[in-house]
């Protein structure tokens, strides 16, 4: 079995390279950055330091890389069976001709074998979206090709990966919880069992329940805490106002979590505790500025704040903390972000109101109330 990685970052390699090679995938890393290509063909191995309350190390052996734009690639392409990404919803575009070029290889070679492609992205739908973007680039019997042998298949994943550095530049530390589910329907052929990756019917649940819950209780944490001067997230949670401000944040979106898509109550409390218990591991010093960076992105219209927002108002539910934590977001001053100063530029230039419409894209008249008195109360 033959799987193709696209990113050999700290995701990559700590996170969805090393679930595949752990089920017996010969893996190949493609990445852009040519001295961690050299570095990983040079070594073929990597520790992985799960920094649980226990810690322990994994060791991930007989790994290769190649260049994102290399002959190899679409050598490797024509006969693998899983290609995965790890590379942020913004490198998508970027990597999308070079998977219609190895698509177009398999089919000139005429090899019928299936082969299923997996996002691994904080993004709704994202392999859905690679999709769209690699079918401009095929023709239409190439599209018609890959209709036939070639699944996109979407995924939600959930790993806290934080920043580290060790004396060896491939290992990577990241914790020992991960979740990988996987739009069973959306597949080719038969997928061989893979420990640690989950089929599901419901994959838009997961996928929601995921960022709406661990993302946007992580940046509501980096947020608060930013404003209070702590480093770390573990640190955030050591605050009893913190945490009980950013629970209140992620009970207020589970409860339009649990309106859309009928989660049991009493499991989903159990799941934000889970959570929460994340958060608060000493050992995963994951820093609030990196957690809460690009503060104006995560919240858009679609994302980790406004989306619950807009779910909430559809089942007439509150949307006060979530607002909260929409204007502790417009407060972030994170040093050489420049997303912190054009939200600052825009507030003093149009008015916390007028810059949380822009920002977040919401026009319900008591929603940018709430945003905007906690942006008052925060900046008094």
């Amino acid at each position: 079995m033959q799987a193709i990685h696209f990113g050999a970052g700290k995701i990559g390699r700590s996170f969805i390279g090393a679930v595949l090679r752990k089920a017996g995938y010969e893996l190949c890393f493609a990445d852009v950055d040519q001295e961690t290509i050299d570095l990983i063909n040079r070594e073929r191995q990597y520790t992985i330091h799960v920094l649980d309350l226990a810690p322990y190390d994994e060791r991930i052996e007989d790994v290769s890389a190649v260049h994102t734009s290399s002959a190899a690639l679409l050598s490797k392409f024509e006969t693998a069976d899983v290609v995965t990404t790890a590379v942020s919803m913004k490198v998508l575009p970027l990597i999308a001709p070079r998977i219609a070029e190895g698509i177009l290889r398999r089919m000139d070679s005429q090899n019928p074998a299936p082969v299923n492609i997996m996002c691994c992205e904080n993004g709704i739908r994202a392999t859905s979206q690679l999709k769209a973007m690699v079918y401009e680039h095929l023709s239409a019997e190439g599209r018609a090709w890959a209709d036939r042998h070639v699944g996109f298949a979407d995924s939600s994943v959930d790993r806290i990966v934080p920043l580290s550095a060790y004396e060896h530049p491939l290992d990577v530390a990241t914790e020992a919880f991960f979740e990988w589910n996987i739009d069973r329907s959306q597949l080719r052929g038969t997928l061989p069992t893979i420990p640690g990756m989950r089929l599901t019917d419901n994959l838009t649940a997961h996928i929601e329940r995921k960022l709406f819950t661990v993302n946007t209780g992580h940046c509501a944490t980096a947020f608060l805490g930013n404003i209070k001067g702590y480093t770390y997230i573990h640190e955030c949670m050591d605050d009893k106002d913190v945490r009980q401000t950013t629970r209140a944040i992620m009970q207020q979106s589970g409860r339009a979590l649990i309106a859309s898509y009928g989660f049991a109550p009493g499991d989903h409390e159990e799941y934000i505790e889970r959570v929460l218990g994340r958060f608060s591991n000493p050992h995963i010093k994951d820093q609030t500025a990196r957690v809460g960076h690009d503060p104006r992105r995560k919240l858009g219209p679609m994302l980790y704040f406004s989306h619950p927002v807009t779910m909430a108002l559809k089942h007439r539910l509150p949307t006060d903390m979530l607002c909260l934590a929409i204007a502790a977001g417009m407060t972030e001053k994170i040093e050489g972000d420049p997303q912190c100063d054009e939200i600052e530029q825009l507030v003093r230039q149009k008015g916390p109101a007028q810059a949380a419409r822009e920002i977040t894209g919401q026009t319900d008249t008591l929603v940018i109330q709430q945003i905007t008195d906690a942006y008052n109360t925060l900046n008094t």
